[in-house]
């Protein structure tokens, strides 16, 4: 891969008072208004992000947590078969069954 980001634009109507605000902020910070604004929208993604990922329960919730990965059940039937065709295949013990793997890049 080269060392080049491919970029994309982004427009957006805002009105007179939030523009205003973010040059007054931008000057503060001594950045133009578009890395401060691509900036404050980098970090407000990445938060919402986060937030979205991260894991929540309630406080009843979180002792029945404690407890499946204290005191896990044992694997179902089902669980157990997929796990073995899973064994096979990483063998190369299932006839005309092959593993693919995809190189994932950002």
């Amino acid at each position: 891969m080269s060392g080049t980001q491919s970029m994309a634009r982004l427009e957006a109507r805002i009105s007179t008072v939030l523009h205003t605000m973010l040059k007054r902020g931008a000057e503060i910070q001594g950045r133009s208004m578009t890395d401060f604004v691509v900036t404050a929208v980098q970090e407000a993604a990445q938060r919402a992000i986060q937030d979205a990922e991260a894991v929540r329960m309630t406080l009843a919730g979180q002792p029945r947590f404690a407890d499946a990965l204290l005191s896990p059940k044992s694997p179902s039937p089902a669980l157990q078969r997929a796990f073995e065709r899973r064994k096979k295949l990483l063998r190369g013990k299932i006839p005309g069954a092959r593993i693919t793997y995809m190189a994932l890049t950002a």
